[in-house]
């Protein structure tokens, strides 16, 4: 899933959806970040190297662009992707109605409830099954939160997804990212770009 789908009339004003520790906890904004910190630069964002993290670059097939950044870590997956959004509304609220939705027109089901970073969507979404194994339900979390002038939207699957232990360490991951939104004028909800790192980093990336 790339870039937002819009339904319906004019976009709402919702309030801005994140954790009220944002600005000093993360995630971050490229003007909260701690410039000496050895960041991956990712483009739209930029992620922290660390111990066991495997990077992946999720790309579109037609255009080849980068659509997300995948991060594998001891046996949970990460998925983010950064959007533009207005400066004094946020897109989150909205787009949880939208994912939700969409999971259902694919069978599934999804629950609302508070996570670590406010309204989040525990899901249930329906995996094929091959010749060999039956269709079965695969478990992810949606989480989101609205910045300044961005969105940062995380999927949470595997371990994480279930145990605690492990949801905290992705958490943690989520919490230590950068959002570079850049100066460039973007409508609401359009992805902000991203691309391969320029140089060689001490992440592991595929």
């Amino acid at each position: 899933m790339s870039d937002i789908e819009t339904e319906g009339d004019a976009p709402v004003d919702h309030p801005k959806s994140a954790p009220e520790d944002r600005a000093t906890a993360g995630p971050f904004d490229e003007s909260e970040a701690n410039p000496v910190r050895p960041y991956v630069d990712l483009g739209g964002v930029k992620v922290l190297p660390r111990e066991g993290l495997n990077l992946r670059l999720e790309i579109e097939e037609g255009s080849k662009r980068v659509v997300a950044v995948g991060l594998d870590l001891a046996g949970s997956t990460l998925q983010v992707q950064p959007f533009a959004a207005p400066r004094s509304s946020g897109l989150w609220h909205e787009i949880r109605e939208q994912i939700a939705g969409q999971i259902a027109k694919q069978g599934g089901t999804t629950t609302e409830r508070d996570g670590a970073f406010g309204p989040e969507l525990l899901a249930q979404i329906p995996v094929a099954g091959t010749a060999d194994q039956a269709a079965q339900l695969r478990q992810a979390r949606f989480i989101g939160v609205d910045g300044p002038r961005w969105f940062l939207r995380g999927v949470i699957a595997g371990k994480a997804a279930v145990d605690p232990e492990a949801a905290a360490q992705v958490e943690e991951l989520f919490r230590s990212i950068v959002v570079v939104r850049g100066n460039t004028p973007m409508p609401p909800r359009d992805l902000i770009p991203l691309r391969m790192p320029a140089t060689s980093t001490g992440a592991a990336i595929e």
